[in-house]
């Protein structure tokens, strides 16, 4: 039956997809030509069926359809096998550049995981502990009644780290020796109260490891990680031409650059153009700018689910990742920042029985959120690791839906059956 109303919507679609979507390329019809598979293991070794895999992918089209996003790469490893590893899109939508599932992307805070577990490593080392004082390696953090604040208090968003009283100039970010002496001589907002550090914290945790061990986060992350791992990108900054392009997409509002300003410091447009411009990669930013791609992520969070192990290696000591992963608390607290109740570990958002960071049901989840819908975790419920990084940067816009429902059709057709 003819339905002119269903008819307009579709021819309309397009339409309302450019206006929403500044990288502008139009989606076709079929997305074979920019779909991209990576190495994937026999199904017979994921306990996946071809249908499963399918709808997942599905969903995932679903989410690129949706026009929010120019690249979209995912990467799932099941009983520690790739069960999927493809990207679709643009990794330059300018120049019309393909992604690949070998494309490095910003995992931005997804970052804060990995600068943690060299943290971690260091008191598996017997050189820190987390209840040390972040006074007696950076004694100029001390300043302004901030003597009592421990380096788990930073690792569970608990610092009081205020947010500046005063707009900052973007370029301050490649200048990260000025943020750490303005965070030094900062006062506190509040101990111990729960309010997300979208990029503060991170840079005096890497001034400490680099204190304790004498050497730059970038060669404590090759040495401990990303060499003993096989790693191509993994690092802090340091990538080339080959890497993803952000895109600022989405519903321009007022209230999302206030809240954003608020959030992480910065609207959507000037995160997006401070990110790629060449000087990111020149500087070392822990909790905003490692770049790996979601394959090397999901064989991360992999490592951490076999208790540290990678192959014939003990990244970690399982004790080292059981510390890692304890929540800081016993139910999830309403974030002052994100303004949403929230679990954290130290180093890592929780999943929890309802709608968590990590889709629904998954309350064994761990890993992290990057701006604004990259996520990398892994779930033990589901021995299932994963990747979804993700070059659109907006909130507000028709790609919610599909998000929602990629999360919840991957914790479905992942749940392991029991006995």
């Amino acid at each position: 039956m003819y339905d002119p109303f269903s008819e307009t919507i579709m021819a309309l679609r397009p339409r309302v997809r450019r206006l929403i979507s500044k990288h502008g390329n139009p989606i076709p019809r079929s997305l074979d030509e920019l779909t991209l598979h990576g190495d994937e293991a026999p199904l017979s070794k994921t306990g996946m069926g071809s249908e499963q895999v399918e709808a997942i992918w599905r969903a995932t089209r679903k989410l690129y359809r949706s026009g929010m996003s120019p690249a979209i790469s995912l990467c799932l490893r099941r009983h520690g096998e790739l069960m999927l590893n493809r990207s679709i899109g643009y990794a330059d939508p300018q120049a019309q550049r393909i992604m690949t599932p070998d494309t490095p992307v910003c995992l931005f805070s997804a970052s804060k995981v990995v600068s943690a577990m060299l943290l971690h490593h260091l008191v598996e080392q017997g050189q820190i502990s987390l209840d040390d004082k972040v006074t007696r390696y950076l004694p100029a953090y001390g300043q302004n009644g901030k003597g009592r604040t421990t380096l788990r208090h930073l690792l569970t968003h608990q610092a009081g780290i205020p947010r500046p009283q005063e707009p900052l100039e973007t370029d301050i970010l490649y200048r990260p020796q000025e943020i750490i002496d303005i965070l030094c001589a900062a006062k506190p907002s509040g101990l111990n109260t729960q309010a997300y550090h979208a990029i503060t914290a991170g840079f005096i945790l890497g001034a400490v490891v680099e204190a304790v061990t004498g050497e730059s986060l970038n060669a404590t992350l090759d040495r401990v990680i990303r060499q003993p791992m096989g790693m191509k990108y993994f690092t802090f900054g340091k990538t080339g031409e080959e890497r993803a392009v952000d895109v600022s997409t989405g519903v321009p509002l007022k209230l999302v650059d206030l809240f954003l300003n608020y959030a992480v410091g910065g609207s959507i447009d000037e995160v997006v153009e401070v990110t790629n411009d060449d000087r990111f990669q020149e500087v070392i930013v822990p909790a905003g700018n490692l770049y790996a791609t979601a394959e090397e992520a999901s064989r991360f969070f992999q490592m951490l689910l076999n208790n540290g192990r990678y192959g014939d290696q003990q990244i970690f000591q399982p004790e080292t990742v059981a510390r890692a992963l304890e929540p800081a608390y016993h139910r999830p607290r309403f974030d002052r920042t994100l303004m949403l109740p929230l679990n954290f570990s130290s180093g890592f958002m929780l999943g929890n029985r309802g709608m968590s960071m990590f889709g629904p049901g998954a309350p064994e989840a761990f890993g992290h959120l990057g701006f604004i819908s990259i996520y990398c975790w892994a779930d033990p419920q589901r021995d299932l690791s994963g990747a979804l990084l993700t070059t659109g940067k907006g909130i507000i816009g028709p790609h919610l839906p599909a998000l929602l429902g990629l999360q919840h059709t991957i914790n479905r057709h992942t749940r392991l059956r029991r006995a």
